[in-house]
């Protein structure tokens, strides 16, 4: 286990430790930081997009052309 992963497992055990409503402040925290939410969005996205087919820069450029004209 890397130092990042026991750093986030102390954290996560810590954060299931707390009373509900002590966790429930911490989300709240969690989702009220800019910051936080664009990377969380980011993750999401990301996530859902790994499901679709690639295709090669070249293929997306043609395309792009296309719809431009």
């Amino acid at each position: 286990m890397t130092t990042a992963e026991a750093t986030a497992e102390m954290f996560w055990t810590a954060f299931h430790a707390l009373p509900k409503k002590e966790r429930e402040a911490v989300i709240e925290k969690l989702l009220s930081d800019k910051d936080f939410m664009e990377d969380l969005i980011d993750i999401v996205i990301l996530e859902d997009r790994q499901k679709e087919s690639s295709r090669s820069l070249d293929e997306y450029l043609a395309n792009r052309s296309k719809k431009k004209n």
